[in-house]
């Protein structure tokens, strides 16, 4: 998503929210109003070389946030709202984070506005939690909240007692966002291909997306099942001319299942996704991804006081394999039909849980990349803290999940008072 459409987008959800509250009871103006945020500074330096535009910084910005949350019972609106300065690109802008309204009841309530949904048990790896990432945010050193972006939709719940349900439309598609290449080295195959153009699959209602989650406790375990019909977040490319590339959404669907509990002394997660992608079911056209059937087991333990180690192992089956390798147009590198990945993190608290060192590895057993992240947190006063960490990247191939951003290693400061 450009700038300019980002910020005319944010500004449409704002003013949707300033609409809502005259619809709220006036009490809800005058009662359990509260009001928080933090200033921050955030800042990424390059530690392998320049970026490709020659800068020096992966990210480089000062940010103020405001929440605002007003309830009387049974609504409640909430607003969390950014403005930054962005020093490297010398720009200036307002960024709707969330912003909704509330109805509860006892059997049933609703959420209608930007909001951030997380479904699934997977720490960093993702099947069923098939909602947008900011994926530069992640691989530039910002804070972990920026990870998750919000959707622009409709949530309901229903809790009947057998089980509870989850329902959400999503009228308006918006994908990850993935690394900017002026400032990050990634692997382009049709880097020749300046002329580029996107499709956007939201062009009318006829288009939501929409998701359901059932879940319930099953003999002590959460258990859940999901169900996706919209498209796929990543873009496929489409060379539409030897010099015009379109990219677009392919459609897609998920059905998964998750269950987590204790055993083994610690943690146990389980969580497995089919999709199928409803355009390319016969697997024919190398453009969009084949369907796939994917996987993760994890488990978390706390070793000794305040230290916590977690770790999974993730894979990625292929559906119609012989036809993806026919099909492959040549010179563009080649998928394994079982592309299997694993992470460890490591978690010690340390001076009455005001400092935190912390280890996150993805290392891909398929292809031998990495990407490593340590960092250090200390909670300077209850109101400030500061964050310094780094991302390394390497191994496998050019083309590779982690290999690709080889000359992309950083170190990372964070800075933030809230209040």
């Amino acid at each position: 998503m450009t700038d300019d459409r980002q910020q005319r987008t944010d500004l449409s959800a704002l003013a949707a929210c300033c609409l809502l509250l005259p619809l709220l009871p006036l009490s809800a103006m005058a009662a359990d109003v509260s009001l928080h945020g933090f200033v921050q500074g955030n800042y990424s330096l390059n530690t392998a070389g320049d970026n490709p535009d020659g800068k020096d910084f992966k990210w480089s910005e000062e940010r103020a946030q405001i929440k605002l949350e007003a309830t009387a019972e049974p609504f409640r609106l909430f607003i969390k709202g950014d403005a930054f300065h962005d020093n490297i690109d010398k720009h200036s802008m307002l960024e709707l984070r969330e912003g909704y309204a509330d109805y509860t009841s006892e059997k049933w309530d609703a959420r209608v506005g930007r909001q951030v949904i997380t479904w699934g048990v997977g720490d960093l790896l993702f099947i069923n939690d098939i909602f947008p990432k900011d994926y530069e945010a992640f691989f530039s050193g910002r804070p972990m909240e920026y990870l998750k972006k919000g959707v622009d939709g409709a949530k309901v719940g229903m809790y009947p007692g057998f089980a509870s349900f989850e329902f959400i439309a999503v009228p308006y598609f918006e994908p990850n966002n993935y690394p900017d290449p002026a400032r990050f080295w990634m692997y382009d195959p049709l880097s020749v291909v300046t002329n580029r153009e996107v499709q956007y699959p939201y062009k009318d209602l006829r288009k939501t997306e929409t998701a359901l989650r059932i879940y319930r406790d099953v003999a002590g375990f959460d258990t859940s099942l999901y169900y996706y019909r919209g498209y796929s977040r990543q873009p496929s490319m489409n060379l539409v001319a030897p010099t015009k590339l379109t990219l677009f959404y392919p459609e897609l669907s998920v059905y998964g299942a998750s269950l987590q509990g204790r055993a083994l002394d610690g943690v146990l997660s389980l969580e497995a996704g089919y999709y199928d992608s409803r355009q390319d079911r016969d697997g024919t056209d190398p453009m969009i991804p084949n369907s796939q059937t994917r996987y993760l087991i994890g488990y978390q333990r706390q070793l000794w006081e305040d230290f916590t180690l977690g770790l999974q192992y993730y894979g990625e089956y292929m559906e119609d394999y012989s036809a993806y390798v026919q099909y492959s147009p040549p010179g563009f590198p080649q998928e394994k039909r079982l592309h299997q990945l694993a992470t460890i993190r490591l978690m010690q608290f340390l001076l009455h849980q005001t400092m935190r060192l912390s280890f996150f590895a993805f290392y891909g057993l398929s292809d031998g990349d990495y990407l490593l992240n340590p960092e250090v947190k200390y909670n300077l006063t209850d109101a400030v803290w500061i964050a310094v960490g780094g991302n390394v990247f390497g191994g496998g191939k050019t083309w590779s999940q982690f290999g690709q951003f080889a000359k992309d290693d950083n170190v990372y400061c964070q800075l933030r008072y809230e209040f």
